[in-house]
């Protein structure tokens, strides 16, 4: 299901604050791994994860993390950054 998705930019939703943004590199039976990711946390702006995403999809990922590891259980849904729909 998730090799479509490998070597694409995605956005992984959490039930939280947190958001990642990154080009999908593995996936695991417990973790995505994310390259040249952006890891959000909507309580440190003004911003929701769904306007912080819509603006990435326009101007591009923020990297902040070279590489960075989510658990599967923390995501809610993966999607492609490209088919983020703008505000």
């Amino acid at each position: 299901m998730f090799e479509a998705l490998r070597s694409q930019m995605v956005v992984l939703d959490t039930g939280g604050p947190m958001v990642y943004l990154g080009q999908l590199v593995e996936v695991t039976e417990s973790a995505f791994v994310l390259a040249d990711a952006d890891v959000h946390d909507a309580r440190d702006g003004h911003a929701t994860n769904e306007t912080y995403v819509s603006e990435a999809r326009r101007t591009g990922v923020s990297v902040n993390r070279k590489h960075v590891i989510v658990m599967r259980s923390a995501v809610m849904s993966v999607s492609r950054l490209d088919d983020v729909v703008g505000q």
